[in-house]
């Protein structure tokens, strides 16, 4: 395995030979009483009163790995480097058939703040440029982990479609001096059409360019920069669980697979490609996340790339989602199994 740029995009990509996995046949080695004894937790936390309902692992196919140096090197006009970074599973319940969107809003709280706690610690080293949590459900996602998780990676590169988002926010900042994304909320509030939920502090959207039908963004409604630290700062996450699980409770009306991405700032400690950006992060960039719902098994969004289709209109779906009911936000106490 390494990692190869793509000279022209500037993209960044894994190539292996190895082959396929899928860790989807019995037993299960996350449920409890079947955990491998090598697989020691990074991260435990209380889940519902009990020790170690939520726990953070290695991967066990890991797409990056801790030890030594990226060894970047030439290859002619190609730069190729090793895939040094981190890639970890966060098992999110210690029930095999427990739902996100149907979870007790209480047992969401625990799972964000594990995903903070790792983004903060893994962004003490300075070798990893970007480090982020993604979530992948359904067969047409490409799940491969079949127990209820998310996985986190880090990198020691910063992903394109975030260097986008940087760059743009930097230069709406620099011709407004105000945060693009802070702009957006206000605007969408104003409307009220693309509109999916409003809290207090949060607010989910289907955006005005939406990649794919039903896609979803929930962001603040206030300006952070910093997804953990955010988190880590006011530890009052019921109200981010809360509009999380009713926004995914609606998506699994509609599709049982998306994947769900955190995009929160680089890591300011290591060194970047972006020179002289990180005096400004911290105004121009806006925490938030992506929930791209798969509806179609072929799309033609990528018949091009980065050239995008979606066959329903982003007011469409956010007046369907609106109207369509949210699961009960409590469960039977029976629904968490920590036999």
């Amino acid at each position: 395995m390494e990692i190869r740029k793509d000279p022209i995009t500037r993209s960044w990509v894994l190539v292996g030979d190895g082959e396929a996995w899928d860790a989807a046949g019995p037993p299960c080695p996350y449920c409890p009483g079947q955990e491998s004894p090598l697989s020691a937790p990074i991260l435990s936390l209380p889940l519902d009163g009990h020790q170690g309902g939520i726990r953070v692992l290695p991967h066990p196919r890991p797409l990056y790995r801790v030890e030594g140096e990226t060894g970047r090197r030439a290859e002619g006009l190609y730069d190729k480097m090793r895939p040094v970074g981190a890639h970890e599973v966060i098992i999110e319940t210690p029930d095999h058939v427990s739902n996100l969107a149907t979870r007790p809003e209480s047992a969401i709280v625990p799972l964000l703040e594990s995903w903070a706690l790792r983004i903060a610690d893994l962004k003490k080293d300075r070798r990893f440029k970007y480090v982020t949590v993604f979530r992948n459900q359904g067969e047409l996602s490409g799940q491969q982990i079949r127990h209820p998780h998310s996985e986190l990676t880090a990198t020691t590169f910063i992903p394109r479609r975030i260097l986008y988002e940087l760059r743009s926010s930097q230069e709406y900042f620099q011709r407004k001096e105000r945060c693009v994304i802070c702009d957006i909320v206000h605007q969408e509030e104003q409307q009220g059409t693309r509109v999916v939920d409003l809290s207090r502090r949060y607010l989910a959207l289907c955006p005005f360019a939406s990649r794919v039908p039903y896609e979803l963004w929930i962001v603040p409604r206030y300006h952070h920069s910093s997804f953990e630290t955010d988190l880590l700062r006011h530890r009052e996450h019921l109200e981010l669980a809360g509009i999380l699980r009713r926004s995914l409770a609606r998506l699994e009306q509609i599709t049982d697979s998306y994947h769900l991405v955190l995009h929160t700032s680089p890591n300011v400690q290591s060194r970047s490609e972006l020179s002289g950006y990180w005096t400004t992060i911290e105004d121009d960039y806006h925490w938030h996340i992506e929930i791209l719902p798969i509806t179609e098994k072929q799309s033609k969004s990528y018949s091009i790339k980065e050239v995008y289709y979606s066959s329903t209109s982003p007011e469409a779906a956010a007046a369907r989602l609106k109207e369509l009911p949210t699961l009960p936000q409590q469960l039977p106490q029976t629904a968490l199994n920590f036999s």
